[in-house]
């Protein structure tokens, strides 16, 4: 199987488990990898449902946005996801969610504290929340890629959230975790709030993660 034709499958098999595990619903959300050797990415087209994509319906663009590969209108937000590939080179694939409670706390435009330890681990702190900016546009990007520095994480304000990682594997497990994370902050504030971890503390379980827990 050829570069292009391994991350269409990949970023298919992705959307039907973002689906399955309730962190979307319908058709919203967008999905994006890298490929392989070549400066593209595979990115999954506009107002299709997920139960439904076949490997054939992802389109490959390249890093200014020019379709390379498919016959379907990409994602509206390409821009956005441009614009995290090229500030970010430690980024291979982005997952854009709509999950209930990260959308809660970007909703309320209140970040995710940096609380709980696979949180800090795998998004590296707290998640922060971006500067609103209307779905599809440039700003959007600019406004994303500015919160999402030092991070694998973002909350869009009003919107969703970001997960980004190394591969889709842990791009998938980052919105996982944020979600979960979301859930037991609004839960904890029901008890009387919050206790933040140290930086210091969150500075070694990230550095712990990427050098000795993660296997690459």
């Amino acid at each position: 199987m050829d570069q292009q034709s391994d991350a269409r499958k990949k970023v298919v098999e992705k959307g039907k488990e973002i689906l399955a595990a309730n962190l979307t619903i319908g058709t919203w959300g967008n999905i994006s990898c890298r490929i392989s050797g070549e400066n593209c990415i595979a990115i999954t087209p506009s107002g299709m449902s997920y139960n439904t994509l076949e490997p054939e319906d992802i389109v490959v663009l390249d890093l200014d946005g020019n379709i390379v590969s498919g016959k379907r209108k990409p994602s509206v937000e390409v821009p956005l996801h441009l614009s995290i590939y090229n500030a970010r080179q430690d980024v291979a694939a982005i997952i854009h969610t709509h999950s209930a409670y990260a959308t809660a706390m970007a909703v309320a435009r209140k970040e995710i504290p940096g609380v709980v330890e696979d949180l800090v681990q795998i998004a590296g702190g707290n998640v922060r929340v971006n500067d609103y900016a209307l779905p599809g546009t440039e700003q959007l990007g600019i406004n994303t890629v500015k919160a999402l520095e030092g991070r694998y994480a973002v909350l869009l304000a009003n919107h969703g959230m970001l997960g980004v990682g190394r591969d889709l594997d842990e791009a998938l497990k980052v919105c996982q975790i944020v979600e979960k994370s979301a859930q037991i902050v609004l839960l904890a504030q029901m008890m009387g709030g919050v206790v933040e971890l140290p930086q210091e503390d969150i500075d070694g379980m990230r550095k712990f993660y990427l050098e000795v827990y993660s296997q690459g």
